[in-house]
């Protein structure tokens, strides 16, 4: 697990997350410490509507590996520093092959979230939450390049799930969460954080809906452990959402 974060004087039980993402460049959230946090910045009264938007999701036919273990559907949005989110034009996610080794150097033109999710209250309160987050760690940042990335990755007897099959990397942005919306009969699965010269700086497991890691993507990478199914008769699958900042 992550190193347990300093506590404050005013009050003894707090974690200093805020503290580990400046000075560590990442920090894990139990979703019993985000939750709130989210319901600082907005509501999430739509919340289950969200969650249940993943079991309607595409194949992802962009896998130079040739796997069919991830779906996905993508968005952009423009979000300001007061939070104010607007969704953009859809468009193609591009990552360089010095970020995305196996699939990256095209555009990949994803399926779209659907309007109903992009538009539901519980996105644009995470939105909210990591724009207020990494605008105090870049105030200078009036706008920001914001993608939304729904992935369920499934595991069946035989074949594992890989959540970064491009193994341990950097996603070319600024900041980064990864947020755990529901885990079904799977074991593995854990995040592993490096230095760029490859020093292991800490390793979790998101297990729980609202367990969540955020990164500051130019100072250290991540990757996910496989995962494989407890019970290869039935569904077996991880749902997380990815969203990344991007100074405009």
């Amino acid at each position: 697990m992550s190193t347990a974060a300093p506590t404050t004087a005013a009050n003894p039980n707090a974690r200093e997350w805020r503290g580990e993402l400046l000075h560590q460049g990442h920090t894990f959230l139990r979703g019993t410490e985000l939750r709130p946090l989210l319901e600082a910045q907005g509501r999430l009264g739509d919340w289950e509507t969200f969650a249940a938007s993943w079991n309607d999701m595409p194949l992802d036919r962009y896998m130079a590996d040739g796997g069919r273990y991830r779906r996905r559907r993508h968005a952009t949005f423009a979000v300001t520093a007061r939070g104010d989110v607007q969704r953009q034009p859809h468009q193609p996610h591009y990552q360089s092959t010095d970020y995305n080794t196996l699939n990256g150097g095209v555009e990949r033109w994803f399926e779209p979230i659907a309007d109903a999710s992009a538009a539901s209250e519980s996105l644009h309160t995470i939105l909210q939450f990591c724009s207020a987050t990494f605008g105090t760690l870049a105030p200078q940042i009036a706008r920001w390049h914001v993608e939304a990335h729904q992935f369920r990755i499934e595991a069946r007897a035989g074949m594992q799930g890989l959540p970064t099959p491009e193994g341990m990397h950097r996603d070319g942005v600024d900041y980064v969460l990864v947020l755990l919306v529901r885990r079904q009969n799977i074991a593995s699965g854990t995040t592993t954080i490096h230095a760029p010269d490859g020093r292991s700086l800490g390793s979790f497991t998101l297990t729980h809906p609202f367990d969540a890691t955020l990164i500051d993507d130019a100072r250290v990478f991540h990757g996910v452990t496989a995962v494989e199914p407890l019970d290869a008769a039935q569904p077996a699958y991880r749902d997380v959402l990815v969203v990344t900042f991007r100074r405009q």
